[in-house]
């Protein structure tokens, strides 16, 4: 045991993050199997098990089986649970809990709270990490009242009680499981207001970040927010408002429908309509909304909402021939490149992803295919209802893309990179481009 420990002292933090998730996948699944966590007469095979537990603690939503129809309250409870841990981060709960038993963090810890969470300092990370978890704490816990004022008026107390904390954990980490029963996510609620704009709240402040909530909170003042924030805010608020207005013009569905989806398609999952019907020009815009997703330090995946105006703002530097910047700040060309980078590694995966699902899954239409991909690299979870009947393997081609989304491509390609930057400088030579 000295020795595994001094073994994982020595590993890069990227590492140590990935084999962090692996981990907690691996007992969830094993605890979802336990007969006490299945409900009688109900059937839940290792590989529904794994894919469950993958999707909960990668904060998707893709359901393999129902899980209210096929768990136990306790297995609902476990489900919960690993969705709350995939949405704050095996790093952060981690250190909550050395906090909370008065323990020290010392640098390691520090290092991996920083990988986890994309901060560039080492300064102030533990009360981050508890401002973290207050913040969870108070937002779970408005969102769970206002959901129980709904969901009381169809079960009985106790049982809406419990949906209503279970939902409220659901929405506020970006994670798109309900337990309603029978497939049928939010749809019955589709008119309703109150758990409309509840879980439409719960949606964007989960997925804005962390970092950004801090920064709000601490300033409120748009003017005077950190250049991060403002990007932030007002990518996703206009990704929001031409998400609604092209769901609108695109699908038979109100304004409601168009907003909450909008919204929840940038990495939440939650639907009050039936995606299966919707027109391939809808399904393409979420797609499209899918794979840019939430922002960096959120619950959320995707390309991440900064990355997509790192993307944009170098675009139009390139036709203007202005440094490539925003709210009156540049944006360095580190940032670009890794922008870029991240871009091409996260098509890559979709498109190898896709690729084996065409090959693996034929009978099934090629839209449906791609959007069941970037729904799990998004980690999302809106599918046009075909997760329950794909193919044991593709179903680990999903759990596998599920766990690389929600850890990102950077992150498993460092941790296996290690190798100092080369001091070495070639010539400069230009190459035909376009």
């Amino acid at each position: 045991m000295k020795h595994f420990v001094e073994f994982l002292k020595y590993q890069p933090p990227g590492r140590l993050i990935t084999t962090g998730f692996a981990v907690v996948i691996l007992l969830g699944a094993f605890l979802l199997l336990l007969p006490c966590s299945v409900k009688d007469g109900a059937e839940v095979s290792v590989i529904d098990a794994l894919f469950t537990s993958t999707s909960a603690v990668c904060v998707t939503g893709l359901i393999a089986i129902d899980t209210a129809d096929h768990f136990t309250a306790l297995g609902q409870a476990i489900v919960a649970l690993l969705i709350q841990i995939g949405g704050l981060g095996v790093t952060s709960v981690g250190v909550g809990i050395m906090i909370a038993a008065g323990r020290k963090v010392g640098l390691r810890g520090r290092t991996l709270v920083k990988e986890a969470l994309n901060v560039d300092s080492y300064g102030g990370l533990v009360k981050l990490v508890k401002a973290i978890l207050i913040t969870t704490v108070c937002f779970e816990t408005a969102g769970a009242v206002l959901s129980f004022i709904v969901f009381v008026q169809d079960y009985a107390p106790l049982h809406a009680l419990g949906v209503s904390v279970f939902h409220s954990v659901a929405a506020f980490n970006n994670s798109g499981f309900d337990i309603l029963g029978g497939l049928r996510n939010l749809t019955p609620y589709q008119d309703n207001i109150l758990l409309n704009l509840t879980t439409c709240t719960l949606i964007f402040f989960g997925g804005i970040g962390f970092l950004v909530i801090m920064d709000v909170l601490k300033r409120r003042n748009f003017r005077k927010l950190a250049l991060h924030s403002k990007v932030v805010l007002t990518t996703s608020i206009v990704l929001i408002v031409l998400g609604t207005v092209l769901l609108k013009f695109t699908e038979h569905i109100s304004w409601m429908g168009a907003f909450f989806h909008s919204i929840s398609a940038r990495t939440a999952g939650f639907s009050t309509y039936s995606i299966g019907e919707f027109t391939n020009a809808g399904l393409f815009v979420l797609c499209v909304l899918m794979f840019i997703g939430a922002s960096p330090g959120s619950t959320g995946g995707g390309i991440k909402t900064s990355t997509f105006f790192v993307l944009a703002q170098s675009t139009r530097s390139m036709f203007s021939k202005q440094a490539v910047g925003a709210f009156k700040r540049s944006i360095s060309s580190q940032n670009v490149s890794k922008a870029y980078a991240i871009s091409m590694l996260s098509a890559l995966v979709v498109i190898v992803a896709t690729f084996l699902l065409c090959v693996l899954e034929p009978e099934f239409q090629f839209i449906q295919l791609l959007f069941e991909v970037i729904s799990a690299f998004g980690t999302v979870g809106l599918s046009t209802g075909i997760t329950p009947d794909l193919s044991g393997a593709g179903k680990l081609v999903i759990i596998l893309v599920m766990f690389i989304g929600r850890l990102g491509a950077m992150t498993l390609i460092s941790m296996w990179i290690e190798r100092p930057e080369k001091m070495i400088r070639y010539t400069e030579e230009t190459i035909a481009i376009g």
